[in-house]
């Protein structure tokens, strides 16, 4: 009796192995789109799919540029949300954080510089246009005569504030240190004949500050954002000046993100025919289309 009694309970256990084996192996549900897709991934347009991106800029010309193509990328099933900002840092943060897909601004020793001073991760994906720096008058209003110790405000950033320098370079007003190079600041002035005060201030300050220097020296979107006309310049960075070729303006997106499909449509669209027409039309010169 006892044989049985044991029998019985070793095959009741065999039996609840069996089951609890069976158990263990049982499939999980199958994961969903969005556990698939990689941690901080950022989703990207598949063949018929439409695709919202957010694209930082600042006002003038690039928000302006960019509402041009919204509806050629409409086309294309790319939903753009243009959003602007006043300075030259917070676009670059945003996009790093994930907050924008894409930024147009800045031109790419400025990103550069930004990489290595913030930690950034941010890459170019394409030249768009060239914006002239330009050298206005305040309280002088020629190059010939300018005054002794008069005060020139220039951007404080270092590769605007070195491309500032070199245009007063240019233009016989000063002499930089040629290892400088792009990254030149007033420290690096190796001659200055008339005494030059100069003054670093934000580079969206510069406009607002023109009455109270003699020149300023500023970036062509805060220039056309202020209202002022490229022909009313002092003097600018020309065509085949290396303002022209060194600093075009560039779609920039954070490392990764190169290949997105959505991205570079948006690159497409910049540099269509259309915007190049757009922005000829428009900017009469205060801003020159990458060919």
């Amino acid at each position: 009796m006892k044989k049985r009694v044991f029998a019985l309970l070793l095959g009741s256990v065999l039996a609840a192995g069996v089951f609890s084996g069976c158990s263990s192996t049982t499939s999980e549900p199958a994961p969903t789109d969005d556990q698939q897709q990689t941690e901080g991934e950022a989703p990207s347009q598949t063949e018929g799919e439409t695709v919202s991106i957010k694209v930082g800029a600042s006002p003038a010309p690039h928000a302006e540029i960019l509402r041009q193509a919204q509806e050629a990328l409409a086309a294309e099933g790319i939903d753009m949300e243009v959003i602007e900002f006043s300075d030259y840092v917070q676009p670059n943060t945003a996009l790093e954080s994930g907050e924008l897909d894409a930024n147009y601004f800045q031109h790419e020793p400025y990103l550069i510089s930004f990489n290595e001073e913030q930690g950034t991760h941010l890459v170019s994906i394409g030249n768009v246009h060239y914006e002239p720096m330009g050298i206005y008058g305040g309280k002088t209003t020629s190059l010939t005569d300018v005054p002794d110790g008069a005060k020139v405000a220039v951007p404080n950033d270092t590769t605007n504030e070195a491309r500032a320098l070199l245009l007063l370079e240019a233009n016989g007003l000063l002499t930089i240190n040629a290892d400088a190079g792009i990254k030149a600041t007033k420290l690096d002035i190796l001659e200055n004949p008339h005494n030059l005060e100069i003054i670093e201030m934000e580079a969206a300050q510069l406009p607002r500050s023109l009455q109270d220097v003699d020149l300023a020296v500023i970036n062509g979107n805060y220039a056309v954002g202020a209202g002022l006309n490229v022909s009313d310049a002092l003097a600018k960075e020309e065509k085949d000046s290396l303002g022209a070729q060194t600093y075009p303006n560039i779609i920039a997106v954070k490392e990764g993100n190169e290949s997105r499909p959505e991205l570079q449509k948006l690159v497409e669209a910049l540099r269509s025919d259309e915007t190049k027409d757009f922005i000829a039309e428009k900017y009469q010169g205060a801003v020159e289309p990458i060919e």
